[in-house]
């Protein structure tokens, strides 16, 4: 057993000269106090990586700044899915009994401390050395092909793409720790910068400076502490032209798997933070872990199904797609925002209804690699 006992998060967007380390001391001194822990409580550290401090020892160098020393350290490299399977660890290692209480944290100064391509040639290396790299796809450009198949073969149109973006800067506006707040519309997202067929600007997830920060502890320490009840994985490829299939990912199974060991069924979840790296990512996640028929996801968001007042609140936070997307913290910011809803401290942006059950799921590469999570509000 596992419980999330604090979390802390820093905003998203320019963060000018802050490095790496100040990001993550920062959000993980709020994760502290959130928890009603001191450093000397930490026993346990979990870092996620950082592309602008490309430290061969990451866990242990943030040990040393912090002031902690852990009996059990470990850095994470999963791409995008980094920030769950962080979590993830921390919580099988608390199960395992090699700490009581865990430090989870990642963040980077991805926007002021690289160049524009530094940062292109960093996320490039999503792609085969061989046979993608030498051709010059850049990230977008993978995902747009993932796109254009599953768009051809579930009936998905730009415009329902667009009202997913539409639909996490609704939710942005309102928190201001957000990078992007201003409102936009349909016909804004379709009518932006063309990246990469049929993605456009407002279809792609800025980049951000920012960090995020958790405890995971053995025992339930602070009033506002939730469980980890299912947790697991799923990897089916790393570069997409070896992908058994550009329409069907390992989302699903990790996410049966996360639900058969927590005990529950879609009906029980009423609050969902997925990785929205791309709008096409949210768009496919929604559907393959059920929660919108094939071809659907738009409408459903139209319709408001996903609003923070709907049947199923998403991203209440703005996701990456608004929130910001600082590399594996973006991931993580997911999960702050989890915890506030479901522990009623989300202020404006609170939810109306009080869900027990939420469902986390991220992925990383070009749809690779996945982790999904049911956490659950003890009565």
């Amino acid at each position: 057993m596992s419980f999330v006992t604090g979390v802390g998060l820093t905003s998203f967007g320019r963060h000018e000269n802050r490095s790496s380390l100040d990001l993550m001391t920062e959000a993980a001194t709020a994760a502290l106090a959130d928890s009603g822990l001191q450093r000397r409580d930490v026993d346990g550290l979990v870092c996620g990586y950082a592309t602008t401090m490309p430290h061969i020892m990451l866990s242990t160098l943030f040990a040393e700044h912090l002031g902690v020393q852990p009996r059990y350290a470990h850095a994470v490299q999963v791409g995008g899915a980094t920030g769950f399977a962080m979590v993830m660890l921390a919580h099988l290692v608390v199960q395992g009994g090699a700490a009581d209480h865990v430090l989870v944290v990642a963040g980077e100064n991805r926007l002021t401390g690289q160049t524009r391509d530094a940062t292109m040639q960093t996320l490039a290396q999503a792609g085969h050395a061989r046979y993608e790299v030498p051709l010059g796809p850049t990230v977008p450009a993978y995902y747009a092909l993932v796109a254009s198949r599953y768009m051809h073969e579930f009936g998905l149109t730009e415009g329902d793409l667009a009202q997913l973006a539409v639909q996490m800067r609704r939710n942005a506006i309102d928190n201001p720790g957000a990078h992007l707040r201003d409102a936009i519309t349909v016909d804004d997202v379709l009518r932006s910068t063309p990246i990469a067929t049929p993605l456009k600007l407002m279809d792609c997830c800025p980049i951000s400076d920012g960090a995020a920060a958790f405890i995971v502890s053995r025992e339930a320490v602070s009033p506002h502490s939730l469980r980890i009840i299912g947790a697991s994985q799923a990897h089916t490829h790393q570069h997409v032209t070896a992908a058994p299939t550009l329409t069907q990912f390992g989302a699903a199974p990790a996410m049966q798997r996360a639900m058969a060991q927590a005990g529950v069924a879609h009906v029980d979840v009423g609050y969902a933070a997925l990785y929205d790296s791309f709008t096409i990512t949210l768009a496919i996640l929604l559907e393959e872990l059920g929660l919108a028929e094939r071809g659907q996801s738009g409408r459903a968001a139209a319709a408001g199904y996903f609003a923070p007042n709907g049947t199923l609140p998403l991203n209440t936070h703005g996701g990456l797609l608004s929130y910001g997307h600082c590399g594996v913290a973006g991931a993580l910011a997911h999960l702050a925002e989890t915890h506030l809803q479901m522990t009623r401290r989300a202020g404006p942006r609170q939810i109306p209804s009080e869900p027990a059950i939420a469902m986390l799921h991220g992925d990383g590469g070009i749809m690779s690699s996945h982790i999904s999570m049911i956490m659950e509000r003890p009565q």
